[in-house]
């Protein structure tokens, strides 16, 4: 059973896809994280990178995008053949100052802008159609109709072109196609005047992405339930989709805390993911790539050691299948399984892995396993991760995940004090936390003797350990300040 459960009453528009009750994906749209990709835009070319082969465009974003050579319009279209293009400099098909139509494929992230591609693609309800693309495509979902539909789009499209035959294309006629395809030439070509009256970069074509990826899962729905808690996209769901079952949801708890969809985001954003036989994944998300652990946890097994391991390896590789598509995880991920000395177990589990992808609508490709066991996996990413979207970097740890320990701050605190001994001061007043005091208290009585002063403390509950020197003085003065008798 499928359900479609979407909240978009507040500013912040959610949806989760939960299959067999298990959530399976979830899509957090905010105003000011609202993703680009798919958005059009008219840029200008700041800077020419031969080194990259690409070039740097002004959008009129914060940042510039980045566009590689390959994606270049002039590049795809260029008659000369594929060896000798590639052997070419990104200067012979672009320039600093030109003006270019770009679309974003890839959101900024961290200090990199968005990345974009000059091969425009304008989604219609069965086509996705390429004004400069120069190839037909079908989707790998449509297994008995691929030849048939290429003829059709070789039929359809003019040399520069490109099409993409979506899966509902299979139910339309020849007639029906040809008609969206002028749609989409027509809208194509209100771009280009749009485009020809701006006068500085600017966006030319900006999607609802939230409603566009609510009606393109609604789509890929094949029996099942819609429940809403908004009149008004409930209405356009039933007229896109009459068939289908939608509930409208009107409780004074919000619909996400009312499924559990809360409680599952939650643990999404765990470091620890378990599963249910008491083994757990371990997930670490860096920068560059994300690194999953596998461990046994309470499962021991009933038989062989080995017997444990695969079974546990098999439920991990079912169960990071989901999480990567639950917490929206792209790039390069790398999993250590729990290690298999049998080459056929290796094998069995890249099936079962590759079995569930399947299930997956972002772009996902196995490379193997490496000679030290770890699987390497890479998921299109196009957009932030779950965890990215909601949270923010620690202000004490600064992302890092650890502090400097309580002993370790008394240590330094200890030597700056080291630094004052024998001076002409009865006493000295420390601001600091309750754990580095007790960490230096059992050796004050030798360091007071060493500094020839008194030490007071002034206590601060924080979440990170700390200390500051506050004031040198008399003995009364200070052990009046920290609160202690003198």
């Amino acid at each position: 059973m499928e359900k479609l459960i979407i909240n978009a009453q507040s500013r912040e528009k959610r949806f989760a896809y939960v299959r067999d009750n298990i959530v399976e994906k979830i899509i957090i749209d905010r105003p000011e994280q609202r993703s680009l990709v798919g958005n059009i835009y008219y840029g200008t070319v700041t800077k020419v990178l031969p080194g990259m082969n690409a070039a740097f465009i002004d959008i009129g974003e914060e940042k510039n995008a980045y566009l590689h050579r390959d994606v270049l319009a002039s590049y795809v279209l260029s008659p000369e053949r594929s060896n000798d293009k590639e052997k070419k400099s990104v200067t012979t098909y672009v320039h600093q100052g030109q003006k270019l139509i770009v679309q974003v494929d890839k959101d900024a992230t961290g200090p990199k802008g968005a990345r974009v591609t000059g091969i425009i693609e304008l989604n219609g309800d069965n086509l996705i159609y390429m004004p400069q693309g120069r190839y037909v495509a079908v989707s790998k979902k449509i297994v008995d109709e691929k030849e048939n539909l290429r003829s059709i789009g070789m039929k359809l499209k003019s040399e520069d072109e490109g099409l993409i035959f979506r899966t509902s294309s299979t139910s339309v006629t020849q007639e029906e196609m040809e008609k969206e395809l002028n749609s989409l030439r027509g809208h194509y070509s209100e771009l280009l005047e749009k485009a020809a009256s701006l006068k500085k970069p600017g966006v030319l074509f900006q999607k609802d992405t939230f409603t566009q990826l609510v009606l393109d899962s609604i789509t890929g729905l094949s029996a099942g339930e819609v429940i809403i808690d908004d009149l008004s996209l409930k209405k356009l769901i039933q007229s896109r989709q009459p068939n289908l079952i939608i509930t409208y949801y009107n409780g004074k708890e919000n619909i996400f805390a009312h499924h559990r969809i809360e409680h599952e985001i939650d643990k999404a954003l765990k470091r620890i993911a378990w599963l249910d036989n008491g083994a757990y994944l371990i997930f670490d998300e860096t920068e560059a790539l994300t690194i999953i652990d596998v461990n046994t946890g309470k499962f021991s097994g009933k038989n062989d050691y080995q017997d444990t391991v695969v079974k546990t390896n098999t439920l991990a590789a079912i169960e990071i299948a989901r999480q990567l598509k639950l917490r929206d995880i792209g790039g390069i991920v790398l999993i250590d399984f729990i290690n298999m000395q049998n080459e056929k177990d290796k094998r069995y589990i890249q099936e079962t892995i590759e079995k569930e992808f399947q299930k997956d609508s972002t772009r996902t490709k196995i490379i193997g396993f490496t000679t030290l066991g770890i699987l390497q996996v890479t998921r299109k990413k196009t957009k932030v991760s779950l965890a990215e979207a909601l949270q923010e970097k620690c202000p004490v740890c600064d992302g890092t995940g650890r502090i400097l320990s309580a002993e370790t701050i008394a240590f330094r605190l200890e030597r700056e004090l080291l630094e004052h001994r024998n001076s002409e001061s009865e006493a000295v007043l420390v601001e600091t936390t309750l754990a580095v005091k007790e960490a230096i208290a059992p050796h004050l009585d030798m360091l007071e003797e060493w500094l020839k002063f008194k030490v007071y403390f002034s206590i601060q509950p924080t979440a990170h350990h700390y200390y500051v020197v506050k004031q040198f003085g008399k003995h009364g003065e200070l052990a009046q300040k920290a609160g202690e008798p003198y």
